[in-house]
């Protein structure tokens, strides 16, 4: 397995749409961050995280593949990120939907709970974002501590 940094982000669009359905959303933070792709016999998963300054770090986008999951690929690309960034961040932030899916990942990955933004689903996305049967609408932010 090897995770490395990709220039040509927009290849990987059909894997980011995975982790951000709305193509315009996407565009609002891709040319700002920085891709990662994990390839083991193929991609199967890929991260991009964007430097939101004051020592944070943000994984604004992580997706597997779906017959990939389960599998540790999300989880070591938590791990590589982590270690790639915690020389220069404190802080390791993610924010997803309130979903049953996605919150115990966090939480297993040693995110906790931050904050949430109220509503940002419902006023950013043009259609319903619907996750594990539920409609998100609010944003909860993990974060995981980089240096102590």
């Amino acid at each position: 397995m090897k995770i490395y940094e990709v220039s040509d982000k927009k290849k990987y669009l059909d894997l980011l749409l995975i982790g951000d359905e709305q193509e315009s959303m996407i565009y609002r933070y891709l040319d700002g961050g920085i891709m990662f792709v994990l390839d083991d016999g193929g991609i199967k998963g890929e991260a991009v995280v964007c430097d939101t300054g004051g020592g944070v770090a943000e994984i604004k986008n992580i997706a597997v593949l779906p017959e990939y999951r389960k599998c540790g690929y999300g989880k070591a690309l938590i791990e590589f990120v982590c270690e790639r960034y915690k020389k220069d961040f404190s802080v390791l932030r993610a924010g997803t939907g309130e979903s049953s899916l996605t919150v115990p990942f966090y939480e297993k990955c040693g995110f906790t709970r931050a904050h949430t933004v109220k509503n940002f689903f419902t006023d950013n996305y043009d259609y319903p974002i619907i996750e594990g049967g539920v409609r998100l609408t609010d944003m909860v932010y993990f974060e995981k501590r980089l240096k102590l």
